[in-house]
């Protein structure tokens, strides 16, 4: 039995399709779960509720051989930690007390760097990495750059204005990742049976990029100029301020845009098990282009 958490989700949703695929029994965790297809329905055992409550991550996990998770966002959080750390420690318990044998995770790259302890979400993500692997489980951390899709969010200023933003160095190359690849890697690693202990599996991309690469490439695909415009720090944490984040979570964010400014996804070494297929012009082909032009 694999358990899947935050199945509606961007990520988790790609997940579950990988791994109905394959045959396995499914249970999935879901507050709402009308918001899975009928044929999913159909197919899965379905746990109501919240996965950071230990009621239903208890039910949710009993007989569970892998189980994958993934925190979800709180943009109103009144702290990172408890985004991470907080809503995970009831799933911790249940993993011990249900003797899970393997948890497969969503999280960051940067572990053991100089900017790790100081970058905002992508600390918060290392620190539920220690937590988990605490709990004697079998843990892989799925770690990963910035998604390709997080600009799906600037889908309308890229289509009204011709231009997108962030307030990273438009010259700073970076590994950058689809998420179709996140799940492709974590639904491998939820079905097979083979490996134990603790690890992290790194999600690269194929190719570093800079903003201003980025650009270039959305030109080309959209048939329009696409520019990138960056903005100081401050500027950045008041525009998420301004669309209704809390200051706690604004300030995680700006602090991990900092940290990947001074380089902190540039630090996991590049191997051919951890370049994962996508390119960037693939990905605007494919997912943007019909965002924007649709």
């Amino acid at each position: 039995m694999i358990v899947v958490t935050s199945p509606t989700g961007l990520i988790g949703r790609q997940v579950l399709e990988r791994v109905l695929h394959t045959g396995e029994s499914v249970r999935v965790i879901v507050r709402d779960p009308s918001r899975l297809p009928s044929e999913t329905r159909e197919r899965v055992e379905v746990v109501r509720g919240s996965h950071g409550d230990i009621d239903v991550v208890n039910r949710a996990f009993a007989g569970a051989d892998a189980v994958f998770w993934l925190a979800p966002p709180n943009p109103r959080t009144e702290s990172v930690d408890a985004v991470y750390v907080g809503f995970t420690q009831p799933a911790c318990a249940a993993f011990r007390s249900n003797q899970v044998k393997r948890v497969v995770g969503i999280s960051a790259l940067g572990r053991g760097t100089p900017q790790a302890g100081k970058a905002g979400l992508v600390t918060g993500s290392l620190a539920m990495d220690d937590l988990i692997a605490s709990s004697g489980v079998s843990y892989r951390a799925v770690t990963n750059p910035s998604f390709m899709d997080n600009l799906l969010g600037q889908a309308a200023a890229i289509k009204t204005k011709g231009n997108f933003f962030s307030a990273i160095d438009g010259e700073r190359k970076m590994p950058t990742c689809a998420t179709r690849d996140i799940a492709e890697v974590s639904a491998r690693l939820l079905c097979d049976t083979t490996w134990s202990g603790l690890g992290h599996n790194a999600v690269l991309g194929p190719e570093d990029l800079s903003f201003n690469d980025m650009a270039r490439i959305m030109s080309e695909v959209l048939a329009r100029t696409i520019r990138f415009q960056r903005i100081d720090f401050d500027a950045y944490k008041a525009q998420l301020v301004g669309l209704g984040m809390s200051d706690a979570m604004a300030q995680g964010m700006t602090d991990m845009a900092l940290a990947k400014n001074e380089g902190l996804d540039n630090a996991e070494v590049r191997k051919p098990e951890n370049t994962t297929p996508t390119r960037f012009t693939q990905w605007c082909e494919e997912v943007l282009r019909p965002a924007v032009l649709n």
